[in-house]
């Protein structure tokens, strides 16, 4: 059975290992190792169990039988572009792999959207990799459009992302 819960401190380990596992199962094949090495070290367990108490973020689990599959993260904007007021920002969206295609990223982002109206935001923005086809194609199918695009570090290696925007 699927489900989606709340996200709690004590489940900051869960969190930074679900972040890890799926950016590495989606990502890892493109950078060093000692670039990935170096970006994965600035998310640790500690910053997740800060972000999960901070009220200005939103997390929600997904879950199937009761195995963890993913998570999403609301939090405050923190793009270098001019943000309109009441935006709030997706700041990941991840699945592993084994869940990929069976629609967890779409309940999960049903309830971002959801949240995020729920906070008074009447903007919802994200970043996604510009060759991250899949993922570009499932944002602009709920209405999200670029609306630029910066630089992303994973250690020394940039990455072009592109900034989307929803108004909600």
């Amino acid at each position: 059975m699927t489900c989606l819960s709340d996200v709690r401190p004590a489940d900051a380990p869960l969190i930074a290992t679900l972040f890890e596992q799926s950016f590495v199962e989606a990502f890892g094949h493109l950078y060093a190792p000692e670039d990935l090495a170096a970006f994965l070290a600035t998310k640790t367990q500690a910053d997740f169990a800060r972000e999960i108490g901070d009220p200005t973020f939103h997390f929600q689990l997904a879950s199937r039988d009761a195995d963890p599959v993913g998570f999403v993260k609301l939090g405050p904007p923190d793009f270098p572009v001019e943000t309109p007021p009441a935006t709030i920002e997706l700041r990941q969206l991840y699945v592993l792999d084994r869940a990929t295609g069976q629609g967890f990223g779409a309940r999960l982002m049903d309830w971002a959207t959801a949240a995020a109206r729920a906070t008074g935001a009447r903007h919802l923005q994200l970043s996604v990799y510009i060759d991250n086809h899949r993922a570009r194609c499932f944002y602009e199918r709920r209405g999200f459009t670029a609306i630029a695009s910066y630089k992303f570090m994973v250690g020394n290696h940039a990455d072009e992302d592109l900034i989307m925007r929803l108004a909600l």
